[in-house]
């Protein structure tokens, strides 16, 4: 049996625990303690989250984008396939080690998508970048923590509450989207994006992007009002 082997380990900002990059041959998975966040051998549904929201924002013009959490860069370069040439995307990433592994062990899984001119990486808060970004974006993209139940950071919670969903209400352009991915089901958390002035889809997208496997959620949430 091939075993796993640590590569690094980086703290969370404001969190309890830390994130630790595992190989196991060809496979590499991010951990939070004993439970694996997010890995190469199962990246459907994070690309889901991407392919859902450019769908629903078809034919518009230059569309700006926000992605929470860059992760394995799953979404990001489902985005980039899907959105086009004239896409601007901004991926914001709290953990620097993240950015810095997507450069480092995990650059051939990231390919060009980190240099390429429509993206801009700031390593931050992307709760930061919501907040007072009035119609600015068509589409917000959150794959952060384990989703609205998150395991690492509690303060994510302030971009699921009730006033973290109108902020990014107002940060959306008319008609705009908000996606946002779950391991698990949270009917409370659709109420609240309905509270908020959302109209609500839920989706349940298998994890490994084939017809087998575990699902998770993708929530896809339009403004209106």
């Amino acid at each position: 049996m091939i075993r796993w082997v640590q590569l690094g380990v980086a703290d969370v900002p404001g969190g309890s625990g830390a994130l630790r990059l595992m190989q196991r041959g060809s496979e590499f998975a991010i951990f939070a303690g004993a439970d694996e966040l997010m890995g190469t051998r199962l990246s459907g549904s994070e690309e889901a989250l991407a392919f859902l929201a450019a769908e629903r924002l078809q034919g518009r013009a230059r569309p700006q984008i926000l992605i929470g959490g860059l992760g394995m860069g799953f979404t990001l370069r489902a985005a980039l396939a899907r959105f086009g040439p004239q896409a601007r995307i901004t991926v914001a990433e709290l953990v620097p080690e993240v950015v810095a592994w997507a450069r480092g062990p995990l650059a051939e899984i990231h390919g060009n998508s980190l240099s390429d001119p429509r993206v801009t990486i700031h390593v931050g808060d992307v709760g930061d970048l919501i907040e007072g970004a009035a119609g600015r974006y068509d589409a917000i993209l959150l794959d952060v923590d384990n989703g609205p139940a998150g395991l690492m950071r509690s303060a994510n919670d302030d971009l699921y509450d009730h006033y973290g969903l109108r902020e990014a209400h107002a940060a959306l352009t008319a008609t705009g989207v908000l996606a946002v991915w779950s391991a698990a089901p949270e009917p409370v958390f659709t109420q609240r994006l309905r509270a908020a002035g959302f109209r609500v889809e839920d989706h349940r997208v298998r994890a490994n992007g084939r017809n087998t496997g575990p699902r998770h959620v993708v929530w896809l949430a339009t403004r209106v009002g």
